[in-house]
């Protein structure tokens, strides 16, 4: 048994059993990939994958055993690695943040900037998604951690943190009806309002979507939602040329920036959201990836994030 042969069993599953992906992802031929895996299913005397003819279509009883196995170890290698170079270059390497638009947009400029002051030597990279693309990416170790709201919590393999919490509100054009309603003192937000209006949101898979359809659903109200989109700038930009009203994250809302819209809290109306910070289950973290945390979780210092972090990886 070589690497290797985990190394090509490992991205052959994550391919979907393509060995022209896995061979391409891994800058080798497919016949080599293929090669190698029948040698190491002659070695430990299973067949590791089901096939159709010269087709791979998915993992054998003992080969799912097997795939846990070999995960196993690559992490661990990849461990090592990180661990000699977090001794060798402490305060270099690089980072891969996977965000949403929302936290690359308006949570991490105030982060990022006191990180690479005390940290100038590693190099970021943000990577964009829905939240399931990038509880994927961290799983698959294409980033080294995710922050989003939905869907983190609930993925195996990922340990996830509260980073911090937030509520929607609604944006409207100052000559809106609502807008006048809410200079009102004790005027109060309620469904029924926001769903006399064409709305426009997030998409399904962002930012709190599913409290806001669910705050309508158990009232029994059907809002008119006339735009889905990925990011807040989109649904205000349609906010302002008047196709509707927007309920987006307030850490969205700019007042100083988004002067043509006013904005009405709504929190009480969709509930109190978390968006959380994932890590992949047993992976080591440099030191550096723990002081980014603690800045995204202002009320943890950074001894706290790091026990509450290799806790979670022992249970």
């Amino acid at each position: 048994m070589n690497l290797q042969q985990f190394r090509f069993v490992r991205e052959t599953i994550r391919r979907d059993f393509n060995l022209t992906e896995a061979a391409r992802s891994l800058f080798t031929s497919q016949p080599g990939v293929s090669k190698a895996i029948l040698e190491f299913e002659d070695e430990l005397g299973v067949q590791i994958f089901e096939r159709h003819g010269k087709r791979i279509k998915g993992l054998t009883k003992p080969g799912a055993a097997v795939a846990q196995v070999v995960e196993r170890i690559m992490r661990e290698i990849e461990n090592l690695k990180k661990v000699s170079d977090e001794f060798a270059q402490r305060d270099e390497g690089s980072l891969v943040i996977a965000c949403t638009h929302t936290q690359a947009r308006y949570v991490l400029p105030k982060i990022i900037p006191a990180f690479r002051q005390q940290f100038p030597k590693v190099h970021l990279s943000l990577a964009e998604g829905s939240p399931p693309q990038l509880a994927q990416m961290v799983l698959h170790e294409q980033a080294d951690l995710a922050i989003a709201t939905e869907s983190l919590a609930l993925t195996p393999g990922l340990e996830t943190l509260p980073c911090y919490t937030w509520e929607h509100t609604v944006v409207v054009r100052p000559e809106h009806p609502l807008a006048a309603l809410a200079r009102k003192k004790g005027f109060a937000l309620t469904l029924e309002d926001v769903a006399r209006y064409p709305v426009v949101t997030y998409d399904r898979a962002f930012s709190g979507r599913r409290s806001v359809d669910r705050a309508f659903e158990e009232k029994g109200l059907r809002p008119d939602i006339v735009l889905e989109a990925i990011d807040a700038d989109v649904i205000k930009t349609y906010v302002d040329v008047g196709l509707g009203i927007g309920i987006i994250a307030g850490v969205a809302y700019e007042p100083l920036r988004d002067t043509n819209l006013v904005s009405i809290p709504a929190g009480h109306l969709f509930g109190l959201q978390t968006t959380r910070i994932a890590l992949k289950s047993g992976v080591f973290l440099r030191d550096y990836v723990y002081t980014l945390i603690a800045m995204l979780t202002p009320e943890l210092s950074e001894r706290q994030v790091r026990e509450l972090v290799e806790n979670k990886q022992e249970k």
